[in-house]
């Protein structure tokens, strides 16, 4: 796992800032490369209706984005959930979360969060299976198809 990945998946919601300005409801989709330093995610909607928008993270991939696209399909306040990637040399996703009532923003928060809780669980079935092993074989594993235990 990167570690740009791990970091992204342990960063807490409070850190995530979302923009809410005149210049993004005038311009849904601005280019590419105008967010500022620090932020995380985009949020690109109109300011009538917050069941519909579309988030931008930047410095993320297909990894996170069908991550949190399966989280949030699972989601019954989801009525519309896809993401896209600009364009391939841009570290960029699009995320469009489309809700039956409920703030788009506050079902994808639920499902990031859900989505947290899945990995902390592999992580820990994952290095309790490690200890384990560890344990029952304490000589570690003959990777080495030539010897012979």
């Amino acid at each position: 796992m990167h570690r740009r990945r791990q970091c992204s998946l342990r960063m807490p919601l409070g850190q995530c800032i979302t923009l809410h300005s005149a210049a993004a409801a005038a311009d849904p989709l601005p280019q590419c490369g105008t967010h500022r330093q620090g932020e995380a995610i985009m949020e690109h909607g109109s300011v009538t209706d917050s069941t519909a928008s579309t988030f931008s993270i930047v410095e993320e991939d297909h990894t996170l984005a069908n991550s949190v696209r399966f989280v949030l399909n699972q989601d019954p306040r989801v009525a519309f959930c896809g993401y896209s990637i600009p364009h391939p040399a841009d570290n960029k996703v699009n995320i469009r979360v489309q809700t039956t009532g409920d703030p788009a923003k506050d079902v994808l928060k639920d499902s990031l969060q859900d989505l947290m809780v899945m990995c902390q669980h592999v992580r820990g079935t994952f290095d309790t299976a490690v200890t384990q092993f560890r344990q029952n074989n304490p000589t570690g594993m003959n990777i080495d198809q030539n010897k012979k235990k």
